[in-house]
């Protein structure tokens, strides 16, 4: 039986496991092609942010926002006020203007007179009409005369140049605060501008409890867990002073609730008001504390559509009823 030459061997088998995988690597690219074509290897997903992250962007933004805001209401009450003395100046200028016309009107009518009939006219009427004892009177008083004309005219444009001076510095600043208040508002509208695309992009949410309200739209996470708290203590009786877990009362249960979700308020309305970011009305989502009478006696937790769960007083539990069955003093924002 004839053999192979060693080297003959060794190249076949050199051959074959060559071909093999070549063979492999193309299986695996067909394999690979079909689950990429059935969806089964995909780019790794980046989750969309939630509520709470989407909250702190806000906030962010809403810290650069605010001393934009204030320095923008600072500069246009001080436009306001330097316009306003700029139009009283503009009111003692006009009389002033008027006042120094005049003034120079008889100067020049005196320096006319002088000019067309010349001095020796005057003074030869002078001679001839008057007394020895007048005469030097009566040159006095002439140049008195004259002196009074100039002397009332400086002094009208001293007080001209004075007003005219202090309008021209108001009307400066007036043009640089009208500047400052033109960025400042396009500043504003900036970044009020990236705030509402941030509101826009909140992700909408349901919340469903078994004693409250399904609630849909925007919802945080720790105020979803706040809500689900306290709707799940519904029933449950009105006790002065109790935080619970089996009674409560209005401050005891808002606690108890954003305790759970890992947010600590002090066991007290008004404290509770300083602890949490103000919301106007228009504004308030499920979650937030809604406050009620002018020294703030009661609070509850707001469920949307203007109803709320809350522990209202001796001989009521816990319980779902309307916001406005008592005067609103506003609305906060735990976390």
């Amino acid at each position: 039986m004839a053999t192979m030459p060693p080297h003959r061997h060794d190249l076949s088998a050199s051959a074959r496991s060559g071909g093999l995988r070549r063979a492999a690597h193309r299986v695996l690219v067909l394999v690979a092609a079909a689950a990429v074509g059935a969806g089964l290897l995909t780019a790794p997903a980046h989750a969309a942010p939630t509520v709470d992250e989407i909250e702190a962007q806000i906030d962010k933004k809403w810290e650069q926002l605010e001393p934009t805001i204030e320095q923008y209401n600072k500069v246009r009450a001080q436009l306001k006020t330097n316009r306003k003395k700029s139009a009283d100046l503009q009111k003692k200028i006009e009389p002033l203007a008027l006042q120094s016309e005049l003034a120079l009107n008889r100067v020049g009518d005196l320096a006319s007179r002088y000019y067309i009939s010349g001095p020796s006219h005057d003074i030869g009427a002078l001679l001839v009409s008057a007394k020895p004892d007048t005469l030097t009177e009566q040159l006095t008083i002439l140049d008195r005369l004259a002196a009074q004309e100039r002397k009332e005219v400086e002094g009208v444009l001293a007080v001209r140049a004075k007003y005219d001076g202090e309008k021209q510095k108001l009307d400066t600043l007036i043009v640089t605060q009208t500047r400052q208040q033109n960025e400042l508002a396009a500043k504003k509208k900036q970044i009020d501008a990236e705030i509402k695309q941030l509101e826009a992009a909140m992700p909408k949410t349901t919340v469903k409890t078994a004693s409250c309200p399904t609630i849909n739209g925007v919802v945080s996470e720790a105020a979803r867990t706040a809500i689900k708290t306290a709707c799940g203590k519904v029933g449950k009786p009105y006790v002065w002073g109790a935080t619970g877990p089996n009674s409560f009362d209005c401050s005891g249960l808002t606690q108890f609730a954003y305790k759970a979700a890992g947010i600590y308020l002090t066991h007290h309305t008004g404290d509770q008001w300083n602890e949490g970011k103000a919301i106007a009305r228009a504004d308030a989502r499920p979650g937030d504390l809604v406050f009620f009478f002018s020294g703030l006696s009661h609070v509850g937790l707001y469920l949307g559509n203007n109803q709320m769960v809350h522990a209202p007083r001796a001989g009521k539990p816990v319980q779902v009823s309307s916001i406005n069955t008592m005067p609103v003093a506003g609305f906060r924002r735990p976390g």
